[in-house]
């Protein structure tokens, strides 16, 4: 008769029961809800300091119950790398300027994308710590009895595609983040036949993932190519796509990054996490498809190339020599204050010039002389989605005043002045009718349609991202201030008083 060996786990069980505490399942759900609060607070300005408690409310309840319900190594070094992390960040939101917020958030991508490569790689180093080991075979010998195991096949799915777009979100949002600090040209870098490459290091990333999850080891050499080949891709995805085109590609990093965090929770078996990542994750790819909408582009035609991908690296840029005129403060102010209506533009020249307080005190002061005053929003304008509105709302410009592309762009025929400050492509009349223009076909505002066009800019040689002239700067209703945007503004508010 043969000797029974009660207990023995059969082939492809877990040897670890991964079932959950209730109440840490409700702690995450609550969590969850929050983030979900969270993201519904940050969708206005007016309800945007609610959101961030609510997503800070819910980050402490997922860490504490982590912290409550998991046997830790070591506590007090997880509590002292949770204080100084903390620390750094605190120092960071407290110092950081506006006009760096876009590199900002890409260096912040850049490090969700490695804190999921590093937990992917200990999880495939030490999978006993992670409960992710399921049995391959058994074999017994008499009263020995042996059994082999290794990371289940799911698992290894989980991890591998955790891994992968981890390194993919760290290596391309490395690239953003030196295309927007100014450190790497933001012109796109077109290399021959990337179309190819890229798709073919992807097929191999999907194919080395199916070999890593059916092989009957855990194959370390597997893994190690998927992430190398991973963070390649991640850098040649982005180094093609064009300044222009950078509002979309934090949206998509921050996509990116989300469903990063959610494979890496399923391979923790965390709830929390897959909530959140699929939280970020969805979000971002809904901003990227609504940014690329206000763009008049697909999302591919995005990742592919950017503006001016297939043309050029930029424009002809600004032909100085057509006739233009040039206006002085005491001209723009005199002109303000005789206008009804007045609608103003900013760009990322006001960021870059800081001039969002002076620009709010302007609108306050015109306001006070009976002009009827309000603000303009590109979609893209910026470097970041909402960077445009971020700036304004931190000058307490009030959020009734603030108003998107579709909402007030049939008001520019009844305009006495469109004040563009800082502005150039988002009001370039060439993408409406240039279909050689590398932004052809990109909503634009009908500033043209003003009955006079005030237009700050630092000097006539300049272009916008896109790296293209702007037919406005040289129509007969057009009045060129050529300085720097908060010097002018404060200018224009001496005369205005």
């Amino acid at each position: 008769m043969a000797q029974q060996f009660p207990d023995i786990p059969a082939v492809g069980e877990a040897l670890v029961s991964h079932a959950v505490n209730p109440w840490v399942a409700l702690a995450y759900l609550a969590a969850g809800v929050l983030f979900i609060l969270a993201l519904r607070g940050l969708s206005s300005p007016s309800t945007s300091r609610a959101g961030n408690r609510f997503g800070m409310a819910g980050m402490l309840i997922a860490i504490v119950t982590t912290l409550v319900t998991h046997q830790l190594a070591s506590l007090p070094e997880i509590l002292a790398a949770i204080a100084v992390g903390g620390a750094i960040g605190w120092v960071i939101a407290r110092r950081i300027a506006m006009t760096d917020m876009p590199q900002l958030v890409a260096a912040f991508h850049s490090l969700v994308g490695l804190a999921a490569v590093l937990v992917g790689w200990a999880a495939f180093l030490n999978p006993e710590a992670f409960d992710l080991l399921v049995v391959t075979g058994v074999s017994s010998n008499q009263d020995l009895v042996s059994i082999k195991t290794a990371i289940g096949p799911v698992s290894r799915v989980e991890m591998a595609l955790g891994v992968a777009i981890g390194a993919l979100t760290f290596s391309g949002s490395v690239i953003a983040f030196l295309k927007l600090a100014g450190k790497m040209s933001g012109a796109p870098i077109l290399l021959p036949g990337r179309h190819i490459i890229n798709l073919g290091i992807i097929v191999a990333i999907l194919g080395l993932t199916a070999a890593f999850a059916m092989g009957e080891v855990d194959n370390t050499t597997y893994f190690a190519a998927i992430t190398v080949l991973a963070f390649i891709v991640g850098f040649l995805l982005i180094i093609p796509i064009g300044g222009a085109d950078m509002p979309v590609v934090v949206s998509m990093l921050n996509s990116y990054s989300g469903w990063a965090a959610a494979a890496m929770g399923f391979t923790l078996h965390n709830t929390a996490m897959i909530i959140t990542g699929a939280l970020v994750g969805s979000s971002g790819a809904i901003l990227s498809y609504i940014m690329c909408k206000a763009m008049n582009r697909s999302f591919l035609s995005v990742i592919a190339g950017g503006f001016g991908a297939e043309a050029g690296p930029l424009g002809d840029g600004a032909k100085t020599d057509r006739p233009w005129k040039r206006g002085s403060a005491e001209d723009a102010a005199f002109l303000l204050k005789e206008a009804e209506n007045v609608i103003i533009i900013p760009g990322y020249g006001m960021a870059v010039a800081q001039a969002q307080h002076a620009l709010r005190e302007m609108g306050d002061v015109l306001k006070g002389h009976g002009v009827n005053v309000r603000y303009a929003i590109h979609p893209v304008a910026g470097r970041m989605p909402g960077h445009m509105n971020v700036l304004l709302a931190e000058a307490n410009v009030p959020y009734d005043e603030v108003f998107e592309l579709e909402d007030i762009n049939s008001e520019f025929a009844q305009t006495d002045v469109a004040f563009i400050i800082g502005a150039n492509d988002v009001v370039n009349p060439a993408a409406k009718t240039d279909k050689s223009s590398p932004i052809y076909g990109m909503p634009v505002f009908d500033v043209e349609k003003a009955k006079t066009v005030m237009f700050i800019k630092r000097s006539m040689g300049g272009v916008g991202y896109a790296g293209v002239d702007n037919d406005v700067f040289y129509m007969d209703q057009t009045m060129m201030l050529l300085a720097d945007a908060k010097k002018m503004v404060e200018e224009i508010i001496k005369h205005l008083d």
